[in-house]
């Protein structure tokens, strides 16, 4: 059976794409996607990948009026988190951490889509 490689990208809706795209790249390092078919785009480290369909009533992302929840695999939480501070922006630190599978903390991106990061153990 063939099976899926990896996710090839995360599609969607924005109030402002442009500016939510350089919002990414700026705070998370998430390149841009190129305007043509030379540039490269934002290449991602291997590594662990959670695919987990949650049940419609859970307060797992915070806001329930969202239907999904962005988790970015980091080296160093504790680095990202202190960067994110540093630029203004709020992020919550998971206190039961570190688990048997790694630390977290949450955050939102400028239009409330919630971001988990996740430094594997």
């Amino acid at each position: 059976m063939e099976k899926i490689l990896g996710f090839g990208g995360f599609f969607f809706r924005a109030k402002n794409p442009e500016a939510l795209a350089k919002w990414y790249a700026d705070h998370l390092g998430i390149d841009e996607v190129p305007g043509d078919y030379e540039t490269p785009c934002w290449q991602q480290t291997e590594g662990p990948t959670v695919f987990a369909p949650c049940r419609q009533d859970t307060s797992y992302f915070g806001n329930r009026k969202k239907s999904f929840m962005l988790n970015f695999r980091v080296r160093d939480v504790n680095a990202m988190i202190f960067q994110l501070e540093a630029a203004g922006i709020e992020v919550r630190r998971d206190p039961d951490s570190p688990y048997p599978n790694g630390s977290f903390a949450w955050l939102n991106d400028p239009e409330g889509n919630p971001i988990e990061l996740w430094q594997p153990a």
